[in-house]
C-alpha cells in the first residue's frame, strides 16, 4: 500500500515490550487525578474499608476505585458496568488502577457505601481552591436547576393525576363492556376468540383501577400531596426551560465569577428557589472563606427574610424584586410609584398626598405596617391608582434591607449579566455531560452522590485548564491536598 502510514504487523514479537508508563503522557490529566487521590486522607473524609481485614479475601484499597470513578466523571463514563469494561481496555485506566479491574458489583457499591466520603472529597478540593488563592474578592452567582430522576412522569402521582387516569381507565372499561355487548347480541361463531380478548382487556382494567384506588390511599398520606413509584424521594417539579414538568431534583450551585468554579452546591426535593438564597450563600462564604461575600440570584430567589438572613450575615445580596403587582398588570399605580419619608414614617403618593401609619399586622409570620389617606375619596387620580375606598401600602418592618439592595442593583446593573454568564453556563455543560439521562442512582443521598461527582470533575477540568496540567500537579503536591 504505497503512500499510506502502515500499522506494525499484529503477530510481530517484541523483544521489549513497552512500559505502561510510557503511554500516558506528561500532560495527561489522569496524573492529576492520581497524585490528588493519593494525597487525600481518605479515613479522615469518611471512607469505609481504609482497614483492611486479617482474613478472607482481600478488596481493592478505596483510593483506587475513587481513581476510577473520578477519571469515569471527568470522561462522561457514569455507569459501573462502563467502567468495568473500560479498566478492561482502557489504557490510561490500567495505568491509574495499576491494571486492576473490579467487577461492576463493587464498582457500584464503592459509590453507594462512601456518598459521605465522596461528597467530602468535593469539598476537599475547593478547600484547596482557597489556598491556591483562586478566590479573591469572591462574589457567587447562585442558580438552581431541574435534573431529571429515575422515575418516569407516568410513575408520578398527584391527586389531579390520580383522579386522570381512573377517568381514563373507566373510560376505556365502559367502551369495551359496549364492544362486548355487541359481540354477545351478534353470536357469531368467528367473534368467540374477539369476545375472550376484551374480556382479558376488562379484567385487566379492572385490577389495574384497583391499585389506582390503593394507590389513592397512600396519597392521602403524602405531606405534600405527591407519589413517586420508582424513586420514592424524586418530586414533580415544574421546569420553565422545557414548558413542561419533569420528576426528578432541584440542583443549587454557587459558582465563582471569577473562575467559574462550583464552591457549593446542594440537592433539594423542592422544586421552589425561594427558600434556599441564604442557605447558598453562606455555604459559599465557607468554603472560600470570604468574609465580603457577594451573592447575585434572580427573580425566583426573591424573599424578603432570605435578604436579611444573608444582611445579618454581612453577604450583599442581588436580588431584582418580582414583577407580580397586580395594579401594574391592569394599568394602575404599583407599590414602587408611592415614596417612602422614612424621617415622618409616611409615603408619598403620585397624587402628591401622604400616606401615614395607620395599623399593624401579622402576615406570614413577619410585622407588617399598614399606610393609607383619608383624601383618597376627592382625589381626581383615584381611578388610576385603586378600585377599593382607599390605596393602602403595607411595609414590612424590615423592608429598609429591601430598599438598599435595591439601590445597590440600580448602581450596578451588569450585577445580573454577570449571574447570567457564569452559573448557566454551569448547567449547561453539566446536564451536557449527563447525556438524556440525568441520574443512574435512586434516593436523595444517592442523587447527592452522583451530583459531587460531577461538580468535582467539572472543578477539576476548570482548574487543570486555569494553572496547566504540570502547574496543578506542583500546586497539589504544595497544597498537600
Amino acid at each position: 500500500m504505497p503512500r499510506f502510514i502502515e500499522g506494525a504487523d499484529r503477530q510481530q514479537v517484541t523483544l521489549l515490550p513497552e512500559c505502561l508508563d510510557d503511554f500516558i503522557g506528561e500532560d495527561n490529566p489522569v496524573r492529576v487525578i492520581d497524585i490528588f487521590v493519593d494525597e487525600l486522607d481518605l479515613a479522615g473524609l469518611g471512607f469505609e474499608g481504609m482497614q483492611a481485614a486479617a482474613t478472607g479475601r482481600p478488596g481493592y484499597h478505596p483510593a483506587m476505585l475513587l481513581k476510577l470513578y473520578i477519571y469515569g466523571y471527568l470522561n462522561r463514563v457514569q455507569s459501573s458496568r462502563r467502567l468495568e469494561r473500560e479498566a478492561q481496555r482502557n489504557v490510561e485506566l490500567m495505568w491509574l488502577t495499576g491494571r486492576l479491574a473490579p467487577d461492576f458489583k463493587t464498582i457500584a457499591d464503592f459509590r453507594h457505601d462512601n456518598g459521605t466520603g465522596i461528597r467530602n472529597v468535593c469539598r476537599r478540593f475547593i478547600a484547596m481552591c482557597r489556598q491556591l488563592k483562586l478566590f479573591t474578592q469572591v462574589i457567587v452567582a447562585i442558580d438552581g436547576s431541574k435534573f431529571k430522576a429515575v422515575n418516569n412522569r407516568d410513575k408520578n402521582f398527584t391527586q389531579h393525576k390520580l383522579e386522570q387516569r381512573m377517568r381514563q381507565v373507566d373510560a376505556s372499561i365502559e367502551r369495551y363492556l359496549g364492544q362486548l355487548e355487541t359481540a354477545d347480541r351478534t353470536q357469531q361463531p368467528e367473534m368467540e376468540t374477539n369476545t375472550q380478548r376484551l374480556q382479558d382487556k376488562i379484567a385487566f382494567l379492572k385490577k389495574q383501577m384497583q391499585e389506582l384506588r390503593d394507590l389513592g390511599k397512600r396519597l392521602e398520606q403524602q405531606p405534600d400531596g405527591q407519589i413517586s413509584l420508582t424513586d420514592p424521594q424524586a418530586r414533580s417539579m415544574v421546569s420553565s426551560r422545557i414548558g413542561t414538568g419533569l420528576v426528578g431534583y432541584n440542583v443549587q450551585t454557587a459558582v465563582e465569577t471569577e473562575h467559574h468554579l462550583v464552591v457549593a452546591h446542594e440537592v433539594i426535593t423542592s422544586g421552589s428557589d425561594r427558600g434556599q438564597l441564604a442557605n447558598m450563600a453562606i455555604q459559599a462564604r465557607e468554603a472560600t472563606g470570604d468574609s465580603a461575600l457577594e451573592a447575585i440570584a434572580d427573580r425566583g430567589y426573591f424573599k424578603s427574610t432570605e435578604i436579611r438572613a444573608c444582611e445579618l450575615e454581612g453577604i450583599k445580596a442581588y436580588v431584582p424584586k418580582p414583577m407580580t403587582s397586580g395594579s401594574k398588570a391592569e394599568g394602575r399605580y404599583s407599590k414602587l410609584d408611592f415614596v417612602f419619608i422614612a424621617k415622618d414614617n409616611e409615603y408619598l403618593c403620585p397624587a402628591g398626598q401622604r400616606l401615614p401609619y395607620r395599623s399593624t399586622s401579622t402576615e406570614d409570620g413577619m410585622k407588617m405596617y399598614a399606610y393609607w389617606s383619608s383624601h383618597c375619596g376627592s382625589c381626581l387620580q383615584k381611578a388610576h391608582c385603586t378600585t377599593g375606598k382607599e390605596r393602602r401600602v403595607k411595609r414590612w418592618e424590615h423592608e429598609a434591607v429591601l430598599d438598599t439592595m435595591q439601590k445597590r442593583i440600580d448602581n450596578s446593573r451588569e450585577k445580573m449579566k454577570l449571574r447570567r454568564c457564569t452559573v448557566e453556563h454551569v448547567f449547561g455543560t453539566l446536564k451536557s455531560w449527563m447525556g438524556a439521562t440525568h441520574f443512574t442512582m435512586k434516593g436523595l443521598a444517592n442523587v447527592s452522590t452522583e451530583i459531587s461527582l460531577h461538580v468535582l470533575a467539572y472543578n477539576l477540568r476548570r482548574v487543570m485548564a486555569i494553572l496547566g496540567i504540570a502547574g496543578m500537579m506542583k500546586a497539589i503536591r504544595l497544597a498537600g491536598a
